[in-house]
């Protein structure tokens, strides 16, 4: 037996004997999930004290951070939100993949590793974070944060060179562009609108179906006029189609409306056929979807192994209880703008990497059959291969970890107000029970912006059923 597979043997053995199919992610965290869409805060914050200890100290204390920050924002308690988004930072700042953890993970099992957050979800700690400020009145370190998030999304446009992937963040250049336009810096507030704009035009249109907002076309014309930069008003007039209209009014409201819940990840698998091409080369071949991955296997044997059953993540959406909403104030009414689909980016992001999970997966789990037959052959004991064939399949599992709790959609609106107290009526449409309305009161002061974050994460049950690769 080649010191290779005796190496394979002594790492897999152990985790062999006690592995067994576990439930995915969100099944192990339902109720959790549960309570949070229903705003049962406090029951979900009971559970996640309950599994504390647990969380924090193995390989999902990242994602323990993410609903930790998530729960205390929703519950109102913004500076303990920003101290567990603030561990989330560290955690990505300072935690280096380890050779024997990515090693094990490649060869038995990508649940073994540490889970490090998907890039969309990395791009929120830092939103969330300058929510939070800006609750709490501080815009300087609202400002400080989506300065932190702008060169988060420039490393992300680095790292990937295609122009087909998720690089840019149209929503978050939108949100720079709110908290500066808030502080009164009109002329910063110009760029990150334009820079949305244009993400909105390129990226977004083509790969979520989102057109640029009327609202932002709106802000861009204002923001242009206010910092003096006529000629770019002109131009942006002309690409609009109408004329900017200066709305006078004592202060503005903008209301972030977050809506449903983001998708979960299911496991799903793959059949696929091993055809032998010679030369110490075989393909694997799923010809359900058409995919086909060439692997050079030397002179292993694989004794005649003719098909493998491979598993990977499928991304499966919750459809939110309500599919619009306005707000009414000053007996106007001004409905919410789509700006970010959270559940379209995750399928992309997934999507994208497929080919690579695919092979990985695949080469895992050939070196498994190769690794047991090798066995079995040196123990001259056909049994014994074949036993371990089945054991190092009962090993393979997708990794389902994902941040669950964030929002499937964020849209927004800005509306003009008086000062003064006043009453904002946000009213959700196409629920199961029709409409129903919210009430809020703020105290509004002359020159004021107010960003306001409003929440309705009510969703479906997921269709676990669901093919993988579409919502």
């Amino acid at each position: 037996m080649s010191s290779f597979f005796k190496f394979f043997f002594i790492l897999i053995l152990p985790i062999v004997l006690f592995s067994c199919t576990s439930p995915s992610f969100y099944n192990k965290t339902y109720e959790f999930n549960k309570d949070i869409a229903s705003s049962k805060f406090d029951a979900a914050e009971k559970l996640l004290e309950e599994h504390k200890s647990h969380l924090e100290n193995n390989k999902l204390r990242f994602l323990y951070y993410l609903n930790a920050g998530m729960l205390a924002h929703l519950k109102g308690d913004f500076k303990k939100s920003n101290t567990f988004f603030e561990e989330a930072d560290l955690f990505i700042e300072d935690d280096r993949k380890k050779g024997t953890e990515e090693t094990s993970a490649f060869l038995l099992n990508p649940n073994l590793r540490t889970y490090r957050g998907e890039d969309h979800e990395i791009l929120l700690i830092n939103y969330f974070k300058a929510l939070n400020y800006l609750l709490l009145n501080n815009k300087e370190d609202a400002l400080v944060e989506v300065r932190r998030l702008n060169l988060r999304l420039q490393e992300q446009s680095d790292k990937y060179k295609s122009t087909s992937k998720y690089t840019q963040d149209a929503y978050m250049h939108l949100v720079m562009g709110l908290i500066y336009d808030a502080n009164s810096n009109y002329n910063d507030a110009f760029i990150a609108y334009r820079n949305a704009y244009k993400i909105y035009e390129s990226d977004y249109l083509k790969n979520f179906s989102i057109s640029p907002p009327e609202q932002l076309k709106k802000d861009i014309l204002r923001t242009a006029n206010l910092s003096g930069m006529y000629e770019e008003q002109a131009d942006f007039e002309k690409k609009f189609n109408f004329k900017y209209t200066p709305i006078l009014s004592d202060a503005n409201i903008i209301v972030l409306w977050h809506n449903g819940m983001g998708p979960v990840k299911e496991e799903w698998g793959l059949n696929f056929m091993i055809v032998y091409t010679g030369n110490g080369w075989i393909n694997f071949v799923s010809e359900q979807y058409g995919l086909t991955f060439p692997f050079y296997i030397g002179d292993t044997d694989l004794n005649g192994l003719t098909w493998i059953k491979v598993v990977f993540p499928k991304y499966v959406e919750r459809k939110p209880l309500f599919t619009n909403a306005v707000i009414r104030t000053n007996q106007q009414e001004y409905p919410l703008q789509l700006a970010e689909d959270i559940n379209a980016i995750s399928f992309k992001v997934l999507r994208e990497r497929m080919n690579a999970e695919f092979a990985k997966s695949l080469l895992r789990v050939a070196l498994k059959q190769a690794a047991a037959y090798e066995i079995g052959k040196s123990q001259d004991n056909e049994s014994l291969g074949t036993a371990l064939s089945v054991l190092g399949s009962a090993t393979e599992s997708a990794d389902t970890r994902n941040w669950q709790t964030i929002p499937r959609t964020i849209s927004y609106v800005r509306a003009p107000i008086s000062a003064g107290k006043q009453e904002i009526n946000i009213t959700l449409q196409g629920g199961p029970q029709g409409s129903e309305t919210h009430t809020q009161v703020f105290t509004f002061k002359i020159g004021e912006t107010l960003i306001y974050p409003f929440y309705s994460l009510g969703s479906y049950e997921p269709d676990l059923n669901h093919p993988p690769g579409t919502y």
